[in-house]
């Protein structure tokens, strides 16, 4: 009996180590206010665990119990006469027993004394066995007025008091850190574009993003319009170093160092560099005043890249 409690406890040590591990890393974690949550859960399955333990050690008691009883009562049917038990396992005097003892009994076990069942020795009899009405057992009935207590706690908190998110709010707490999961997603994503994988964007605000960069980092050499200076002329039909989003980004990532252009990708994330890409694709045509001569050769989309940059892809860039 004592292996088997030591190994019971051994596993609700366990248990609730990890569990309250867990949940220190969850609300460290989480937001402030799912602390309270977290904590309760922790809880709750930690008293189901002791629950658990209790119910078992309570079975093996019983089942202890009813195994003596029943030896009992068939050796005295055959007239044999069982071993007494020693006399240092009979129970003490209640004088006695510590203090500890005596609360365990009275809030955990409370027992009915053997010679006392014949007053709560109800008339059934099924082959020699008779019934008891005991009461309730202590710890069972505390542990029920726990529960109670710890759901007037939960409905005032959650329901009652306001303290606590209710299920519609903790939703839009879901889909609030759904979306700040799909935006670091999709950042992650565009931050993971090259010159083999990138396309022209075409929305706004990415297109006036790669504008300011563009006038920001770019426009020194190529222009605050794209007519040239130092650089060469975005606006044209021409192209130093081949057209479409994937050539004007592998040059902005790489540059040309022995004509003055350098690499950006020290300097700018893909994302950006995507952007700006874009953003120059839409200067062709502009015809914008001052513009430089032509430079390089005319670009014309090959039909074979299966790109669809052939209005928006002639200029020229170093």
């Amino acid at each position: 009996m004592k292996l088997v409690r030591n190994i019971l406890l051994f596993i609700l040590m366990a248990t609730a180590e990890n569990s309250w591990s867990q949940a220190v890393e969850s609300a460290a974690a989480a937001p402030e206010r799912a602390l309270f949550p977290n904590i309760m859960t922790t809880v709750l399955v930690a008293t189901a665990a002791v629950l658990f333990i209790v119910a078992m050690i309570y079975m093996i008691r019983v089942n202890q119990f009813l195994y003596k009883r029943v030896l009992a009562l068939e050796a005295a049917k055959a007239g044999v006469a069982l071993p007494q038990e020693r006399a240092q396992e009979v129970a003490a005097p209640r004088a006695q027993e510590s203090f500890w003892t005596r609360m365990r009994k009275q809030y955990w076990e409370d027992p009915v004394p053997i010679e006392r069942e014949a007053e709560i020795m109800l008339h059934h009899n099924y082959d020699g066995i008779r019934e008891l009405d005991n009461r309730l057992p202590p710890w069972w009935v505390n542990l029920f007025i726990i529960t109670v207590v710890w759901a007037a706690i939960y409905m005032f908190y959650f329901h009652w008091g306001g303290g606590g998110p209710s299920s519609i709010e903790e939703y839009h707490q879901e889909m609030e850190r759904a979306k700040k999961e799909i935006a670091i997603a999709m950042a992650g994503a565009s931050n993971a574009v090259d010159e083999n994988s990138v396309v022209a964007l075409t929305e706004s605000a990415a297109l006036a993003e790669g504008e300011q960069i563009f006038k920001s980092l770019c426009a020194a050499c190529h222009g605050q319009l794209g007519e040239g200076g130092v650089g060469p002329n975005l606006t044209d039909d021409y192209w130093l170093h081949g057209g479409g989003i994937k050539n004007v980004f592998k040059v902005i990532k790489y540059g040309v160092p022995e004509k003055g252009m350098i690499s950006w990708q020290s300097q700018l994330a893909p994302s950006d560099m995507q952007k700006v890409a874009s953003f120059i694709l839409t200067l062709h045509g502009t015809n914008p005043p001052n513009a430089k001569e032509p430079q390089g050769e005319v670009w014309k989309e090959e039909a074979q890249q299966g790109e669809d940059q052939t209005s928006g892809s002639t200029g020229s860039i170093n």
